[in-house]
């Protein structure tokens, strides 16, 4: 008896949405172009020079001449392994700044890497100054502290360069996670004297998710090199990516070739836009889609003084229902925007305007949505406020793309 004919499934037709939430952001069309086209091997000589000029526009956009600036293979979150895994040993003592889910998450990789962790905290929605690190560093003198610099799940903007030189001070390398950062605010790899960092294609870098950017120094790359036992994990063992990504060209793993030109294209965008003009892009983007919430009555759950341009977490009126109004964006408008995570679970909305996201039609048009679905609800304010005040940021600073 003949088995069945399998079930195909339909032809792919995956909805249009506006992607205003924590990640990922809408890819540009060049580099959704990019992506398509015609796949090499990954040791031609197209490919090869293409990492080149690649790796050159990495250390651009993370301003460092470090040589070991390379796309890891996998997401963000393989970035923050690719780092931890090559700088800690079994039984190093590791400090690791935890104010949200990111840096929960540094916690565990690092404990499943062998760290004996020690977790300095602060409150979801707070930064850090140095002298919150200061008795840790001095009671458990790390190999390494970690820190979030963009910490996605509350949209605190943490200060690096103090807290970089305590570090380095008390003999340790600073590891920063720059995955939301990477393109919208300002990194100074070489200038803060980060040792080890890493981000992901699919937040300000306007790519879809599928590469981690790092780059070690080289004070970070003589630790990995002089360690006693093998990283744990074979697949990023910056030893060998090393050869791969550098003159040798020694293979190592198949690579995305196509992402890959994704992420070339990318780059190019932010450096033919240039950096600080990118910066400027996504601060007016922020001010003017603050100006808007608070003109009906929406707060920012970050520090103040402290909230991310390209991440906005603010927190969701008393009596509103969360789910149905992020269900209401979705199927009626198409806008995704984030829900709450942790401490934050139901009581923040996350709303992204990272890369090519970072626009002022996205702006308004998500203002003129939530007024309207705000006010099927119940919820009493000044109809047309939240439009009206962000187009006043703009008439007062100019247009925000």
């Amino acid at each position: 008896m003949s088995s069945p004919a399998p079930t195909i499934p339909p032809a792919l037709n995956p909805p249009v949405r506006v992607l205003l939430g924590p990640g990922p952001s809408d890819p540009h069309p060049r580099v959704l172009t990019a992506l398509g086209r015609n796949t090499v091997g990954h040791l031609d000589p197209y490919y090869l020079s293409l990492m080149n000029d690649m790796q050159q526009m990495l250390r651009a956009v993370f301003r460092t001449q470090n040589p070991m600036t390379l796309a890891i293979s996998g997401t963000g979150s393989a970035g923050m392994e690719a780092t931890v895994t090559n700088l800690i040993e079994p039984g190093d003592p590791m400090v690791v700044c935890v104010n949200g889910v990111f840096g929960g998450r540094m916690v565990d990789v690092a404990e499943r890497a062998g760290a004996r962790v020690t977790k300095v905290e602060r409150p979801w929605g707070e930064v850090f100054a140095p002298a919150d690190l200061a008795p840790a560093l001095k009671q458990a003198r790390p190999k390494v502290v970690g820190i979030v610099m963009a910490e996605t799940s509350t949209g605190a903007w943490q200060p690096i360069e103090e807290i970089s030189r305590l570090v380095h001070d008390a003999g340790a390398l600073l590891l920063v996670d720059a995955v939301t950062a990477l393109g919208g605010v300002p990194v100074e790899v070489d200038a803060w004297g980060i040792d080890a960092i890493y981000s992901g294609t699919q937040k300000c870098l306007s790519c879809p998710p599928g590469l981690a950017p790092v780059s070690f120094s080289p004070r970070a790359m003589e630790v990995a090199l002089a360690r006693k036992t093998k990283p744990q994990s074979w697949y990023f063992d910056v030893t060998m990516l090393a050869k791969y990504w550098g003159s040798e060209r020694v293979y190592h793993h198949t690579a995305p070739i196509n992402m890959t030109y994704a992420l070339y294209e990318a780059l190019r965008l932010v450096l033919e836009e240039g950096l600080e003009a990118a910066y400027a892009r996504h601060r007016l983007n922020h001010l003017a889609l603050k100006a808007g919430l608070a003109a009906i009555g929406i707060e920012f759950a970050a520090q103040p003084g402290h909230q991310l341009p390209q991440l906005n977490a603010v927190r969701v009126p008393t009596g509103v229902d969360d789910a149905a109004i992020r269900r209401g964006l979705l199927e009626r408008f198409g806008i995704e925007i984030g829900a709450g995570l942790g401490a934050f679970k139901g009581k923040v909305w996350r709303i992204g305007l990272m890369g090519y996201g970072s626009r002022a039609a996205n702006v308004l048009l998500f203002l003129a949505a939530l007024e309207q679905l705000l006010s099927e609800a119940g919820y009493k304010f000044s109809h047309g406020a939240a439009v009206a005040a962000a187009n006043g940021v703009y008439a007062e600073v100019g247009p925000g793309r």
